[in-house]
């Protein structure tokens, strides 16, 4: 492992889907949770709790798919085509899910809002689920053939060790929102989403010790680099220190703590894998057809004019994010223009 200018795009476009993981990954839990409220006011608070954030949050997976294009193409055209029905339903579900968040509230009818209930709860479980499924693929390792090109089909895509890891994403999104939904509730919403965020943990700690146990057992190569370098054990003990700190935070009312290590999770989970990957990007079956760092970057030229844009884009994405919610911090107040 040394630094170069691969190594650093590849640390980009993994700040990047961290980016969003962190953001779009509220948004998804509270949509996932969104079918357990009961009152049309539960469910316009939530709605609106994430209304004025959720299309900027999907900047982000714009910007590291741009990334991803940008600096390693082939490792793209790969992905797209080959999981190309799953992205497409990926595709689906954010869509219908946005469409569901405007258009849910523009009728009053009870079926109508209930429709549009379903298919933004549904949407945002299915995107969670794919998300995860995805990455368990990448890890797993899926069928390529000497010219990179995937050699497999849909339904073998679907296996246990990436469903387990699709299970677990919905469920750290759903921790992640409930967390979320705390600091913009109040009165009785807020005391009910509480009991959730405790459950959610349950969940999640549940998922993650399963799929730990999972990798160790039947991934191994992507725990080769802490037997290698025993230094990075560090972030997995980090990791366990922010979900451990979780709980206690949101025991002792500390909501904002509770969701900053909650973001420190999702952060040290998606550097775990990254260090696990690192320098495959999609590891194949057979081993040596894998795509790095290396086979399906760009050229030296590109990533060097590429890093300079960088430089100049990402602060602007930040400077952006932060003024939104800069603007809209606060609990969620319903009024007439509210979803």
């Amino acid at each position: 492992m040394h630094l170069d200018l691969n190594t650093l795009w590849f640390v980009l476009v993994g700040i990047l889907l961290a980016g969003y993981a962190i953001l779009d990954g509220f948004d998804l839990g509270v949509g996932a949770l969104h079918l357990f409220t009961k009152t049309d006011e539960e469910r316009r608070i939530g709605l609106n709790a994430i209304g004025p954030v959720w299309d900027g949050n999907e900047v982000w997976l714009v910007t590291g798919g741009g990334a991803l294009f940008a600096a390693f193409p082939e490792v793209y055209a790969t992905a797209f085509s080959g999981f190309y029905l799953a992205f497409m339903l990926l595709l689906v579900a954010l869509i219908f899910r946005a469409v569901a968040i405007e258009f849910r509230s523009k009728q009053p009818m009870k079926w109508w809002r209930q429709m549009w209930d379903i298919g933004f709860s549904l949407g945002s479980l299915l995107s969670a689920l794919l998300i995860g499924v995805a990455m368990g693929n990448i890890a797993w390792g899926v069928p390529l053939d000497a010219d990179h090109e995937f050699a497999g089909s849909f339904l073998g895509l679907l296996r246990p060790y990436p469903l387990l890891m699709g299970v677990t994403t919905v469920a750290l999104f759903m921790m992640h929102g409930s967390i979320y939904l705390v600091m913009k509730t109040e009165g009785a919403m807020h005391e009910k989403v509480r009991v959730w965020v405790n459950r959610c943990i349950i969940f999640f700690i549940i998922c993650y010790v399963t799929v730990t146990m999972a990798s160790l057992l039947y991934v191994p190569h992507l725990v080769d680099v802490i037997r290698v370098r025993p230094a990075f054990f560090a972030l997995a003990v980090l990791n366990m220190l922010a979900i451990a700190n979780i709980p206690r935070s949101i025991h002792l009312r500390r909501d904002f703590i509770a969701f900053l290590s909650s973001c420190a999770s999702i952060v040290m989970l998606l550097a775990l894998f990254g260090l696990g990957m690192y320098p495959n990007m999609i590891f194949s079956i057979p081993p040596e057809n894998s795509l790095t760092i290396y086979n399906g970057a760009s050229s030296q030229k590109t990533l060097a004019i590429m890093g300079w844009i960088a430089l100049i884009g990402v602060p602007l994405v930040l400077t952006y994010t932060a003024c939104i919610y800069w603007v809209f911090r606060g609990k969620v107040k319903l009024d007439k223009l509210s979803y």
